[in-house]
């Protein structure tokens, strides 16, 4: 499983509003993410999410390491901080699974 930081800017803008005085990691900047670390990294098109759970709350700053497993139809994620489970699940893999450079494919 391949194993990437998740950096998530300590002054991002969710901060402000999630929550006031006691900030903690939106669960849908962490999706959004990790969304698009996996896509990039692996030129596939993940259409929706399947599933998510959050075990515990992510501070800003804390070091965040994601980890996934890219199968044909899903891919299956873990985001820890050290040894304590902030969140897993499982995104969908969109039946045209690859991103196409159209572009090139005309010339």
């Amino acid at each position: 499983m391949p194993q990437i930081v998740l950096d998530i800017a300590s002054d991002h803008p969710a901060f402000a509003g999630h929550f006031p005085g006691n900030p903690i990691v939106p669960g849908v900047v962490l999706l959004d993410a990790t969304q698009r670390i996996i896509e990039a990294a692996h030129a596939v098109i993940l259409n929706g999410i399947a599933v998510a759970k959050f075990h515990s709350p992510a501070l800003p700053g804390e070091n965040l390491l994601l980890d996934y497993d890219v199968g044909d139809t899903a891919v299956r994620f873990e985001i820890r901080c050290a040894a304590r489970k902030i969140a897993d699940g499982k995104f969908s893999v969109a039946a045209e699974k690859f991103h196409a450079d159209t572009e090139s494919l005309s010339k």
